[in-house]
């Protein structure tokens, strides 16, 4: 009889969903988490700023691979923003730098966010993490210095306006990744003449991962203390569940761990899921049509 072998037996690699509280940095979530799992190789897949909270994936193991397809992802988030006011950051940690009158109705305000619906360009932040010239431009910026950022192109799928009770409004949005919902902030407040800036923001989504599905750090941390935190674990291959993929039998997952072709007779132009036939995720391949193989472009274990 045929050995079964289970290839990454032993090795700890998966999602953890995580809604972050309010508070905490991203990268204090992760902390927390491999001082909980004992896992070293963690990562999540996308800042969110202390005074933000939601959805926060967190990669274990192997699966820390998969962060910059994760990261790419589409996001979801529910903002608040508060109108007549503007500050130096976009958000309420920053100086005020302008006050005015806010005479605005339901209609117009809705009018005005259809003006950032579909495929902009988009300043970021003076206060945020891009570089210029090797430094961050927050820290330029806190030194007084003249921050100049270049636009991006984003492209922002909806914006609807959930409630409006002057001068705050709570707005759904669902945008691609590389959006700040700070700087959107601000330019609604721009397009109104009266200024605004961001006052509280929730993600409810990252790709496939939703708010409804997370886990709460704190029933997560209650979960390491007792050894059962892999109740939450889910697996790497399920990361990406809208990609196609592929599975291999015991010799191909031997193959494409020594980075070997996979030969079959058609696959799709993108990139693959390649799993074992219990589930696992094994690698991402590409289909060469020329030559009928998948070659391996990102295997997740050795």
């Amino acid at each position: 009889m045929e050995e079964i072998i289970n290839p990454i037996k032993n090795t700890i690699s998966g999602v953890l969903n995580v809604d972050k509280p309010i508070g905490m940095t991203s990268h204090q979530v992760v902390q927390v988490i491999r001082k909980g799992t004992h896992i070293k190789r963690a990562g999540h897949t996308g800042t969110l700023d202390p005074r933000a909270s939601g959805v926060l994936v967190v990669l274990i193991g192997p699966a820390v691979r998969l962060s910059q397809y994760i990261s790419a992802e589409d996001k979801r988030y529910q903002a608040i923003i508060k109108f007549g006011e503007k500050t130096d950051t976009y958000d309420a940690e920053g100086k005020i730098t302008g006050t005015s009158d806010v005479d605005i109705t339901h209609d117009q305000l809705e009018e005005a966010l259809k003006q950032f619906v579909g495929e902009i360009k988009q300043v970021p932040p003076p206060y945020s993490a891009i570089k210029i010239k090797g430094k961050h431009a927050y820290d330029l910026a806190r030194k007084g210095e003249e921050v100049i950022l270049e636009p991006r192109l984003i492209n922002v799928h909806s914006l609807e306006l959930l409630e409006w009770n002057s001068p705050e409004a709570i707005v759904d949005i669902h945008c691609s990744s590389g959006t700040y919902v700070r700087s959107l902030a601000y330019d609604l407040g721009e397009v109104l003449e009266c200024g605004a800036y961001l006052t509280g923001l929730r993600r409810t989504k990252n790709g496939r991962f939703s708010l409804r599905e997370s886990v709460t750090l704190s029933k997560l941390t209650e979960a390491f203390e007792t050894n059962s935190w892999y109740q939450y674990m889910i697996p790497a291959a399920e990361a990406l569940l809208d990609w196609p993929s592929i599975t291999l039998s015991n010799k191909e997952v031997e193959s494409v761990k020594h980075g070997l072709r996979i030969p079959r007779e058609d696959g799709p132009e993108e990139l693959v899921r390649a799993i074992t036939e219990q589930g696992e995720l094994v690698a991402l391949m590409q289909f060469d049509p020329e030559i009928k193989e998948f070659q391996p472009r990102k295997v997740f274990f050795t």
